[in-house]
């Protein structure tokens, strides 16, 4: 069993009867997923929310119990992955290009467990990319505004050179800053431009990371 594997499946044990669940998006928390389809099986009996129409379709698959946020003013526990953790637990996420649906759902979520391999833990935030999201109109305004914050920021396409559309229809600017020192600081500041919809930067939200590796999962807890 990989890393992956067991942080994902050890996160799924957080799951508790009666509880409103988020379900993240990406290949780590795929592992919590099927774990907690096969829980449900058992008879644990909870509803979730997934952060992406990806998560949808497993957790459909799965014969997950889903709900809309409409129905829910908030969440007891949201299971997700991260691109980067650094040692205060903050993250970068999105490369699934969920960042808005996942950010949106953890902040209504009284617990946030992130699950990913050891590779993703950085001393700080800044060698993977800061996903962006833009409304297309302003993607080119958006791009020229980074570039005057010591960033270069690159459209997110596929093999075709078609731009990656997110579910709610915007797209996505992978921003490079190098190494990020303040990352609240850059979050604030990105989003006070017109045209960004949010972005990649996850800070203080985080209250446990699980972090796999062959030799079993490491506990991380926000300080």
């Amino acid at each position: 069993m990989n890393g992956k594997q067991l942080a994902g499946e050890q996160a799924a044990q957080y799951v508790e009867n009666g509880m409103i669940v988020g379900l993240g998006t990406g290949s780590t928390v795929y592992y919590s997923i099927v774990a907690l389809g096969r829980r449900i099986r058992e008879g644990l009996q909870i509803q979730c929310i997934p952060t992406s129409k990806q998560t949808e379709h497993l957790a459909n698959e799965l014969s997950i119990p889903l709900i809309s946020l409409k129905d829910v003013e908030k969440l007891d526990i949201t299971i997700d992955g991260a691109d980067e953790i650094d040692p205060n637990l903050n993250l970068i996420k999105g490369g699934g290009g969920a960042l808005f649906r996942e950010k949106l759902i953890a902040s209504l979520s009284d617990r946030l467990v992130i699950v990913a391999d050891q590779v993703k833990t950085v001393e700080r935030l800044g060698a993977f990319c800061v996903p962006v999201e833009v409304v297309p109109f302003a993607t080119d305004v958006v791009a020229r505004t980074i570039s005057t914050m010591d960033g270069s920021a690159t459209l997110r396409c596929d093999q075709e050179d078609v731009p990656f559309v997110t579910d709610n229809g915007n797209y996505i600017l992978d921003c490079n800053f190098g190494h990020i020192e303040q990352p609240l600081q850059l979050d604030r500041e990105l989003k006070q431009h017109i045209g960004v919809v949010e972005t990649g930067l996850f800070v203080d939200m985080v209250g446990v990371a699980l972090v796999g590796s062959p030799d079993g999962v490491s506990v991380l807890e926000r300080k």
